[in-house]
């Protein structure tokens, strides 16, 4: 058992995230690789799906990477954006 660490959101894999193309990749495509969205939400009147695992511990960094992605209103990615706090991802 492991005290004072935490998880919020949902695991994602950041290889299957790179391969997300603007302007093709659907909003079908996204559910089918990543399942329901951790967020939704509208952004520059444009829906966005939010992606997101942290995991906290009490003592050294937890580790945070999320995927936003913005549909366009034909349901096809507009943009998208991946951040995280390690730099090995």
């Amino acid at each position: 058992m492991t005290l004072g660490c935490g998880t919020v959101g949902n695991e994602f894999d950041m290889e299957q995230a790179k391969a997300i193309e603007n302007g093709k990749t659907t909003r079908e495509d996204i559910a089918l690789i990543f399942g329901q969205p951790f967020k939704v939400g509208v952004q520059n009147s444009h829906p966005i799906w939010v992606y997101e695992e942290s995991k906290y511990q009490v003592i050294g960094d937890g580790v945070s990477k999320s995927l936003i992605v913005e549909f366009d209103n034909n349901g096809v990615v507009r943009n998208h954006s991946i951040m995280s706090n390690d730099p090995s991802l």
